[in-house]
């Protein structure tokens, strides 16, 4: 998980970010001491989780949040807590933490947040059921985006994520290729790689150990070539 910090204290975002160098949740690339600048920076950067701080000069971490049009995750630090009802009236924010900080808060914060990571990923790729559903959703953005399983072309492996080929869109969801696998209907849909499912209804051409779909060229496993060559209908 991708995380900034903003605060105006240098020792504050020092303490935070080498607590996050011991953690496998969250990764900090940029830190601020302007919420002014950051917001320059979230005009062209994503990041998934951000540690905020209330109290700042001429822009709180209040006023932030209201120029965010669709913040990511936000925890955030304080030395007052006289503002946690006003801070969870915000979805975004997922916990609260008064300074100075901990190591044993800071830990309970990031397992609230793999809760909720965890909660996130068994709706990344949900359907009503294998057998019936002519449709799956995916978690895009923040959003559940509806697709219409035979307008798959072809699923491929990306690191912790897949890429979801269509005729109009390429999607890319935090999953698995096998999770999504289990999804798909296997009379439409076949592994030929490790990284690879594709409908064998959208094949127009095989030449020795690769597939035609459009115009993109898939490899097919050794392993897989012969289970792919039985469930074609050849003359």
């Amino acid at each position: 998980m991708i995380g900034i910090i903003i605060d105006d204290d240098a020792t504050a975002r020092l303490i935070i970010k080498q607590l996050c160098s011991n953690s496998k949740e969250v990764s900090v690339i940029e830190e601020f001491s302007s919420a002014i600048e950051a917001v320059k920076y979230l005009n062209s950067n994503d990041v998934d989780l951000i540690f905020l701080d209330i109290h700042m000069p001429t822009f709180s971490g209040f006023d932030f949040i209201q120029t965010l049009k669709s913040p990511p995750k936000i925890i955030l630090t304080t030395s007052d807590m006289n503002f946690a009802l006003q801070a969870f009236e915000y979805d975004c924010v997922i916990d609260y933490i008064v300074k100075p900080i901990t190591k044993e808060r800071f830990n309970k914060s990031l397992q609230k947040l793999a809760g909720l990571n965890e909660i996130k990923n068994s709706i990344n790729l949900k359907d009503v059921s294998k057998e019936d559903s002519s449709f799956i959703y995916v978690s895009v953005e923040r959003r559940l985006v509806k697709i219409n399983i035979p307008d798959i072309y072809f699923v491929e492996a990306k690191g912790d994520y897949i890429s979801i080929k269509t005729e109009g869109k390429n999607y890319i969801v935090h999953s698995t290729l096998k999770k999504i696998e289990d999804k798909l209907p296997s009379s439409l849909f076949l592994r030929i790689h490790r990284s690879f499912i594709i409908n064998i209804s959208e094949i127009v051409d095989i030449e020795d150990n690769s597939v035609l779909i459009q115009k993109s060229v898939i490899p097919i496993s050794r392993s897989n070539k012969s289970e792919l060559m039985r469930r074609l209908n050849l003359l």
